[in-house]
């Protein structure tokens, strides 16, 4: 926790003269997701499927995201539902992020199902493609909690990406 913490203040401080930019006011992702899902004793598999993202600014470098996702594989499908602060600024064609997220996630497949609190700490990069434009690679240690058990994954998506 201190690593994330020491890399959101290195963020704040160098975004200062992101300030003097002119902000876009949010941003609309979609794309694909990969999820290599850790179910400790149970094994672990491969998910494949989609991530969407909203994101609304509240300061020049600050937004709120909703994050919602679905990967699926070997009969069983998980789908997330997170939302937190992003922080993030412009250098160039490149935006830098980070952010926290948490909500709730749910597993359903074999005959059981279950659903947990969750949190992600992750970011990300996006590649301006062209005005309004762009390409997403973003990765997350995703933490779910399904039956009284902690899981600790890792998410990889990437699509395009609305600047507005």
């Amino acid at each position: 926790m201190c690593k994330w913490a020491a890399i959101l203040s290195a963020i704040f401080v160098l975004s200062g003269g992101a300030a003097a930019q002119i902000p876009t006011k949010g941003n609309v992702f979609f794309g694909y997701s990969y999820n290599h899902a850790d179910f400790n004793s149970g094994g672990s598999l491969n998910l494949n499927g989609w991530d969407g993202s909203l994101e609304g600014k509240v300061a020049p470098w600050v937004g709120i995201v909703a994050d919602i996702s679905g990967q699926y594989g070997s009969g069983t499908s998980l789908h997330n539902a997170i939302f937190g602060p992003r922080v993030s600024f412009s250098a160039g064609k490149f935006t830098p992020f980070v952010h926290a997220l948490v909500g709730a996630s749910h597993l359903g497949g074999s005959g059981a199902s279950d659903t947990s609190f969750s949190d992600a700490l992750g970011g990300g990069l996006d590649y301006r493609l062209m005005h309004g434009i762009g390409w997403r690679f973003q990765l997350d240690a995703l933490q779910t909690r399904f039956f009284s058990e902690r899981q600790n994954d890792v998410r990889f998506s990437t699509g395009i990406v609305l600047h507005f």
